[in-house]
């Protein structure tokens, strides 16, 4: 997230320092520390969940609620205890946990921010557990608690994983593929690297931020193959981060593909677990140059998901181990753009047939079964019932498991029948977003549930939505949770969300904060109580702070989302506009005279476009972490939205926050991590170049050190207390009067 006030550029720094923080009330301090030492209320809830064979136990990761380690447990549905399975300090033996710069970045596009524990793996017959750890690997017998290392003192291992078999285990060391043999420990490295900007194994960087695609190779049915990725760099542009608090060390150096230009080459092979030369996989990869997803199926050919560079056409591909070559089963077109289906495609057990998610007009996404050939789909779910995911199977009771929405602000858990017969329903009952994680087979899960009012809850049901126990959560409660109104309005009824000050007067008139997002992909306005913990604490400051989601947002049909396309910003911005004249006209204590707007990454973007161009409206900004050129993002995602930059220029000019910076007239300011490799830094320092050269002020925080994600405590406390500091500077405290309503 990027700030920057309007300030004389260089007292800006001084005048931030000097500034007096508002005084806070008791209790909004004691929130905000513990809204910090609970890093955001996300220490101590359970995640990662596998499942035993016989259901006897479901393992999962947990954390103290505040020391941030992730352990691992294990949870038995049949007689409701829990047992610690491993702890990080125990494997480790009293030495350091040590991270490698590589492993940051995954832990990074992953939204890890614990440590300890950050992943393990349970062997298909859950005898045994692989926990990765500090670079080295750990296999467990998972009922006598018995641990040995595999290779100790080797290179750092990345994305271990045990064969299917459960006899071995590969990894990625130093850019290549590794196998282990759990009988003799006997390592063998079956592929070769030439040069520091190739490997194998390893999603490049798109993938991992943009595709959810943290795997670079998959194991045969039979654990005697592996499908690994090739990654050529050699012509993908570098970035580097160079610490300015320590010029004596070197800069950190990444991969990093920004718009037009050249993405990092990945080509397929087959490759035997005992080593050899590779088969490779042949496709047309100069029209299909990404690789969306792969998957190696146990009675199905392996598959890939391969997609063209305008993101507009799509073919699932059917690989033959034998030769490597393909065959195209499907091709989906898109005139925008096409979105990535979650959890598809996923093939029947037989072989025979598989399942994917579609989206090919307005009453989509849909769940539909192909025949193996990849022909005429049949639609599973009815139109208005919106699928975000595809959770499980579970065939011998004739039903998948997804994700959908009859509502855009929460999502629940649908059991669907395999055959098309008989309606969806909904396995639980209860408001609020859910989400779960399935077994493997069957119906067996783990349901999230985060509602309007309360603490998240962590349920082990079965197929039928019977819960089977509860996962104990050590998560804390925020001493005093959100008070959020959800309400509908304007012409295209937009989702909205008011959150008022717990000592709110309705015969006041309060300044107002736009909490603001506006990019694709992620909704602002939900069914759930803890991500207003920070809005309740800024309202508390003595403002009303509201959310509204627009044109772009997901679930609400292909053609609310793609009205964005060329145009990052004029459909998003105009929406909220609307929201907050309709809202401000409905409630008489918003003072439409006096909103401000923050956001963070794409929703600090929105705020600086939002001071730029609608003044009228909007008094302050504070935006964090903003791209103010598009031309510098990364290629996956700017191409999806607004295409090419020499064939759509014009929507490059149109979405950019320099346009129209020399006309800022309003207060802004700028929060940037200054070791931030998703957003780089420069985006904010070039956002401060023109304004500087136009005369404009503004103010700006820089993070030393900090990165897209702000992990230091007292960074996040800057953050936090620095924008309401400025938001009650600028827009001033609550008035004597509310208007009378009309």
């Amino acid at each position: 997230m990027i700030r920057f006030p309007l300030r004389a550029a260089p007292l800006a720094a001084a005048l931030l320092a000097a500034a007096p923080l508002v005084p806070v009330r008791a209790h909004a301090e004691d929130l905000l520390a513990q809204y910090i030492a609970t890093d955001r209320f996300r220490s101590g809830q359970p995640r990662a969940f596998a499942f035993t064979p016989d259901g006897g136990e479901v393992l999962f990761l947990r954390s103290g609620p505040r020391d941030r380690v992730n352990d691992l447990w294990a949870f038995s549905p049949r007689t409701g205890r829990e047992r610690s399975v491993a702890t990080a300090g125990n494997l480790l033996a009293g030495t350091t946990e040590t991270l490698t710069p590589e492993e940051r970045a995954r832990r990074e596009r992953m939204r890890l921010s614990a440590r300890g524990l950050a992943t393990f793996e349970l062997s298909r017959d859950g005898r045994l557990v692989l926990v990765p750890l500090s670079g080295r690997l750990f296999v467990i017998e998972r009922e006598s608690g018995a641990v040995r290392e595999l290779s100790p003192g080797s290179a750092p291992a990345e994305d271990a994983r045990f064969s299917p078999d459960g006899a071995e285990v590969a990894c990625v060391r130093a850019g290549d593929v590794c196998v282990i043999d759990l009988a003799t420990g006997a390592e063998r490295r079956i592929t070769s690297h030439a040069g520091d900007r190739i490997t194998w194994g390893l999603p490049e960087f798109v993938a991992q931020e943009e595709m959810d695609r943290f795997a670079g190779y998959w194991w045969s049915p039979d654990s005697k193959w592996l499908l690994v990725q090739r990654t050529d760099e050699t012509n993908v542009e570098r970035m580097r981060i160079a610490d300015p608090a320590h010029p004596e060390q070197p800069p950190q150096e990444w991969a990093y593909p920004r718009p037009g230009r050249t993405n990092a080459d990945v080509k397929l092979a087959i490759l035997s677990a005992a080593g050899g030369e590779p088969t490779w996989i042949e496709w047309d990869r100069t029209r299909y140059p990404y690789l969306c997803a792969a998957s190696w199926p146990e009675h199905a050919p392996p598959t890939l998901l391969v997609m063209d560079r305008q993101q507009q056409q799509e073919a699932l591909l059917a690989a033959d181990p034998a030769t490597g070559a393909t065959r195209a089963l499907f091709v989906e077109r898109d005139s925008a753009w096409l979105d990535l289906p979650v959890g598809a495609p996923r093939w029947t057990a037989d072989g025979r047939s598989l399942l994917w998610i579609a989206e090919r007009d307005d009453s989509g996404p849909w769940l539909e079964r192909r025949a193996a050939d990849g022909g005429e789909p049949k639609r599973l779910t009815p139109p208005g019932l919106r699928v975000r995911e595809l959770l499980g199977v579970d065939e011998k009771a004739n039903a998948a498991f997804v994700l959908a929405d009859l509502d855009p602000r929460e999502t629940h858990v649908w059991r669907v029948p395999l055959d098309g017969r008989g309606a969806p329903r909904r396995l639980g009952t209860a408001e609020g977003t859910e989400t779960a994680k399935f077994a493997s087979l069957g119906g067996l899960h783990v349901e999230e549930l985060r509602p309007p009012a309360g603490a998240p809850r962590w349920t082990v049901a079965d197929g039928e939505g019977r819960a089977l126990g509860t996962l104990a959560s050590r998560l804390e409660t925020p001493l005093e949770m959100p008070r959020v109104e959800w309400t509908v309005v304007g012409r295209d009824s937009l989702r909205a969300c008011i959150v008022r000050p717990r000592d709110f007067d309705p015969r006041r008139s309060y300044p107002v904060i736009d909490w603001a997002y506006g990019g694709p992909h992620a909704l602002q306005v939900t069914h759930a109580a803890n991500p207003y913990v920070i809005p309740q604490w800024l309202a508390d400051h003595g403002f009303v702070v509201v959310s509204v989601d627009g044109r772009g947002t997901p679930g609400r049909g292909r053609t609310w989302e793609r009205a964005i396309r060329g145009d990052f910003i004029g459909p998003a911005l105009a929406d909220h506009l609307e929201g907050l004249e309709a809202l401000c006209a409905a409630h008489p204590e918003m003072d439409a005279k006096r909103i401000g707007v923050m956001g963070w990454s794409f929703g600090g973007y929105f705020s600086v476009l939002a001071a730029e161009r609608a003044p009228e409206t909007y008094r302050a900004a504070v935006a964090g972490a903003p791209v103010v050129d598009w031309h510098d993002y990364d290629t996956f995602y700017t191409e999806r939205y607004i295409g090419l930059p020499g064939p759509d220029s014009l929507a490059y000019e149109r979405s950019s926050a320099l346009r129209d910076a020399a006309k800022l007239s309003r207060p802004l300011l700028v929060i940037h991590g200054t070791a931030d490799d998703n957003v780089y830094f420069f985006h904010s320092l070039k956002l401060a170049d023109v304004l500087d050269r136009a005369g404009r002020s503004f103010e700006f925080l820089p993070l030393p050190g900090q990165t897209h994600l702000v992990g230091d405590a007292a960074m996040q406390r800057q953050v936090d207390e620095r924008a309401a500091e400025f938001f009650s500077r600028e827009l001033g405290p609550p008035g004597d009067a509310a208007p009378p309503r009309p």
